[in-house]
């Protein structure tokens, strides 16, 4: 079995931002030249996520609307993680119910996905640089 890792680098402009990260997983699994296996794409950052969901900008509205509902971010004072000098403690929370990873199987040499599937990269605590990881393994 044959195993390919490579990385991928954020540093987004606003705290919040959801980014279609699809082209460059397909890439990864191009260079692999793995054609039959699991991608693993994980987000290495605990107030970050990577999920799949459908590509429309109503649809990632509605998920920051009711990310914020669910755990805003201000007042900072409501989380007791942020005693220790944070003010993220929403985007624990807001990457928790986003999830941290996905597993797309890897068919014929490309991710097998369902109509409409692709991969994002979820920020809730931005302006810094994280990472992601992509592992493929496979023959």
């Amino acid at each position: 079995m044959k195993s390919y890792k490579k990385e991928l680098w954020f540093n987004t402009k606003n705290r919040m931002e959801f980014i279609n990260i699809t082209p460059d997983v397909e890439k990864a699994v191009e260079e692999s030249g793995i054609t039959e296996g699991l991608c693993l794409v994980n987000a290495m950052h605990i107030t970050a996520s990577v999920f799949i969901n459908d590509d429309e900008r109503g649809l990632h509205q509605d998920y920051k609307e009711w990310l914020e509902q669910l755990a805003p971010h201000e007042p900072i004072n409501r989380y007791r993680h942020n005693q220790i000098g944070e003010d993220n403690g929403d985007a624990h929370i807001k990457r928790q119910i986003m999830g941290r990873e996905v597993v797309v199987a890897v068919t014929g040499g490309r991710l097998d996905f369902g109509p409409w599937e692709k991969i994002f990269y979820g920020e809730f605590d931005g302006k810094r640089n994280k990472r992601v990881l992509i592992k493929i393994i496979g023959e």
